[in-house]
């Protein structure tokens, strides 16, 4: 085909410049500097400002894409505590029985003996045991409060939820070595579960249990 042939124009390739889509009159145009394309695709803006977006042409909205970190800013503290946050949703959190009443104003309970000394006891069930006055029952050591997401970890580790802080580094340190590749002759096929007791670990660490 002569390249002075009118067929020629219409079947020959594009530059990349004359392909992109040019914004037409009353649409949309890419927020990118110095680019007249239309914009196709929309981009989130960031951390506190979750609803607004930034709209770009295909390419710019790749290139946006590529480069965005929805913590950029934040050091690992920042982003550990934004984690176990967003395990409520970002929703304000007590413990049982806390109010902001529990202190001030609150009417004291009436006192109720809840004993065996204080029931009838027709059929002598209680008859010859050690009961204790009520106030007067044995201190036990107070329990933490262990939700899903901690006994997930600590199941990870092989640990119970009454593990201390030792036991689980302790735990940690052995199964970090016992499954790392250089000492199972360069075999790789553990990694997976290495990194799991890794970010178990992790975990408790951030939420402060060891």
């Amino acid at each position: 085909m002569k390249f002075a042939s009118p067929y020629f124009d219409r079947i020959r390739v594009k530059p990349e410049d004359d392909r992109r889509a040019q914004a037409r009159p009353g649409m949309r145009v890419c927020g990118f500097k110095g680019c007249g394309c239309e914009a196709t695709h929309r981009a989130p803006l960031g951390r506190d400002r979750e609803g607004e977006f930034v709209w770009f042409c295909l390419d710019h909205v790749r290139e946006y894409n590529a480069t965005y970190n929805y913590f950029a800013g934040m050091n690992d503290a920042a982003v550990a505590a934004y984690q176990k946050d967003a395990l409520t949703g970002h929703r304000p959190t007590w413990s049982m029985g806390v109010n902001s009443w529990s202190k001030k104003g609150r009417r004291p309970e009436p006192h109720v003996d809840m004993g065996p000394r204080g029931a009838a006891d027709p059929f002598g069930m209680f008859d010859g045991e050690d009961w204790r006055p009520q106030g007067a029952s044995q201190a036990e050591p107070e329990g933490r409060l262990i939700r899903n997401a901690e006994r997930k970890a600590l199941t990870a580790l092989n640990l119970d939820i009454h593990a201390t802080a030792a036991e689980i580094k302790a735990r940690f340190k052995e199964l970090a070595k016992r499954l790392h590749p250089d000492a199972n002759g360069g075999d790789r096929s553990r990694e997976d579960k290495l990194r799991e007791i890794i970010q178990a670990y992790n975990y408790l660490k951030s939420v402060g249990f060891c």
